[in-house]
């Protein structure tokens, strides 16, 4: 067993070539992770795009119904003095 180890790493060399360093370990995993989420995302949508342009206006409406509503509150607390 031990020689079937030593006829695989030969040189010192050889043995750093045969496992990957940690920060191109990292690298593989991080972009696994992002194929992952982006195929999450995807997932039972045909137009991307349209779905994220759509999300983007409803979140623009919403802030603008915001908007208008703390405007009405602010006028009704005016103070009146005679």
């Amino acid at each position: 067993m031990g020689n079937l180890f030593l006829s695989c790493c030969k040189g010192s060399s050889s043995c750093e070539d045969l496992t990957p360093d940690l920060e191109m370990k990292r690298r593989k995993q991080m972009e696994a992770a992002e194929r992952r989420i982006a195929e999450q995302q995807s997932r039972g949508i045909k137009n991307i795009e349209a779905v994220k342009r759509q999300e983007r206006l409803d979140q623009l409406r919403e802030k603008r119904q915001e908007e208008v509503g703390n405007r009405n509150v602010q006028s009704n607390l005016k103070w009146q003095v005679s």
